[in-house]
């Protein structure tokens, strides 16, 4: 209280004297009021779990019928989604069963119904704690039912009794045997990661999927258990509409942030700090994390494709290799580039990437649909072979490089296996699907020919986000720029980096000579 003012008193009979009862009255009811005001605002603004917004019900209800007739009227599938992520990581549901429903709560089963075409979607029940602590969840309730568009959404303790129930009427389940596609996960590592495990002497474990087989097997011996992934790979190998309305943001999500790191390159930097600048141009414009590790390799890391430490401090001279790209609503882009950190090709640079870029152009110059990737290589190739026959290389090693370049393009196109221009992208990086008989309008892939000259550790490798249409390819990264010229000029323009240089000095925690300091 401030000096001189008087003491409050809590003795009613002063109270009355100082506020008359009818106003007491009145301020009583103004208060209720409103608090019944404030409550109802409450109740309006009642938090409610996010579902995708970049999908419709339908788009899921499609994927869902198309499953259904593929298994056939006697049998079930059944799809576990992720049970949650192992510490304060956000979670990201499972690929497959995000692709079949859009829902992204820990815990979740989907059932298809090959006989009844339907679908029950299975859910923990409400979590109070857990959702006072980390917000809504979708759980088995009518909001369930109406924003996922499942018409029977229930309690995941029912599973057991609902499968029982179908056993008597079908003779199959289908169930996914290839693992669970996670964040800046594809099959091929996953599947690697597995494998480890289970070579593991101290280790042993089986894979999720195989033991969820293994409890179906014990629990349900009259069912025939089928591989469901082959299924799924081929409906994720065609992307709709909306997939590629996703994938195409995604595509200019990479290509801007390798933009801006082209502009904000400089002698002196790290290659952490390009890793820094790409994510957080993919964050600011809305994706959920990166489709993988970022690969930034300057000078001879980028020999290693895969490289992603990021340590070293680049020099004046280096070619850098930036492969990096983000995870935007569960679609991946890929996307590669490779400029000179002094914003500057050398003469040796020039020669080698020019001829490299020819040889990159004719492969996208002949992509087209309804034909076999085969018949595309070959007259890549031949452009190739031109391309080699015209350049003239100031070294001996350069020119072997290149030759080696070539051949092994060649023996690509010559072997007696499926021939691949690249990887699918879609779900994942490395997306799943068959190797195509022909290009289908639909289908989304990168090609990434590798040009190394061993003796110097040199690597050029681009990649793109190329669609196939009706019409031949769509380049879905061109926004960035390959040639020589237009990464000449970017790099001229003013970078985030260049306006804003790393704070605090890469030694700036290691203790000096003699001692903490």
């Amino acid at each position: 209280m401030t000096h001189g003012e008087e003491p409050y008193d809590f003795d009613p009979r002063r109270m009355s004297r100082r506020f008359p009862r009818k106003k007491i009255v009145s301020r009583i009811h103004m208060t209720a009021y409103l608090l019944m005001a404030l409550g109802g605002v409450a109740g309006a603004q009642d938090r409610r779990p996010e579902f995708t917004k970049v999908f419709s019900k339908e788009e899921f209800a499609r994927r869902r019928e198309k499953l259904c007739t593929a298994i056939g009227s006697n049998a079930v599938a059944v799809l576990r989604g992720n049970e949650g992520m192992p510490g304060y990581v956000t979670f990201r549901q499972g690929n497959d069963f995000f692709y079949l429903s859009g829902v992204e709560a820990p815990g979740a089963m989907l059932l298809l119904d090959g006989a009844t075409r339907e679908t029950t979607l299975f859910l923990p029940p409400k979590n109070e704690p857990r959702q006072r602590s980390e917000g809504p969840l979708l759980v088995p309730d009518e909001y369930g039912r109406q924003v996922t568009g499942i018409a029977r959404v229930v309690n995941v303790e029912t599973f057991t009794e609902t499968l029982q129930r179908l056993v008597g009427s079908h003779d199959t389940l289908y169930t996914p045997t290839a693992p669970q596609e996670l964040e800046a996960m594809s099959r091929d590592l996953a599947v690697r990661y597995n494998n480890e495990r289970i070579n593991d002497p101290w280790d042993g474990r089986s894979s999720r999927e195989a033991h969820f087989i293994a409890l179906l097997h014990e629990r349900f011996p009259a069912l025939s258990i089928k591989d469901l992934s082959p299924e799924l790979d081929r409906m994720r190998s065609i992307k709709s509409p909306e997939e590629i309305s996703v994938i195409r943001k995604s595509s200019e999500l990479a290509a801007l942030a390798i933009a801006e790191a082209m502009r904000s390159t400089l002698p002196g930097q790290y290659e952490y700090e390009l890793n820094a600048l790409t994510r957080f141009i993919h964050l600011q414009n809305g994706a959920q994390g990166a489709a993988y590790y970022a690969l930034i390799a300057s000078a001879r890391n980028a020999i290693m494709p895969h490289y992603h430490a990021g340590s070293r401090q680049m020099q004046d001279g280096d070619l850098l290799l930036v492969d990096f790209a983000p995870d935007y609503h569960y679609y991946q882009a890929d996307v590669t580039r490779m400029w000179p950190v002094n914003g500057k090709f050398s003469p040796d640079q020039r020669e080698l990437y020019t001829f490299y870029l020819k040889c990159y152009q004719s492969i996208m110059k002949h992509i087209r649909s309804n034909v076999t990737p085969r018949l595309i290589a070959q007259e890549a190739l031949a452009d190739m072979e031109a391309a080699l026959r015209e350049t003239s290389f100031s070294k001996d090693k350069y020119r072997k490089g290149a030759e080696n370049f070539v051949a092994a393009y060649r023996r690509n196109v010559e072997g007696s296996g499926p021939s691949r221009l690249g990887h699918f992208v879609g779900l994942a990086t490395h997306d799943v699907g068959p190797a195509p008989e022909v290009l289908k309008p639909g289908m989304v892939f990168t090609i990434e020919p590798a040009l190394t000259v061993p003796e110097d550790e040199i690597y050029i490798r681009l990649e793109d986000m190329l669609l196939v249409t009706d019409q031949g390819v769509e380049n879905l990264s061109a926004m960035v720029p390959v040639e020589i010229d237009r990464i000449e000029a970017l790099m001229k323009e003013p970078g985030i980096l260049k306006r804003n240089p790393r704070k605090v000095p890469e030694d700036a925690v290691r203790p000096k000579a003699g001692g903490v300091q």
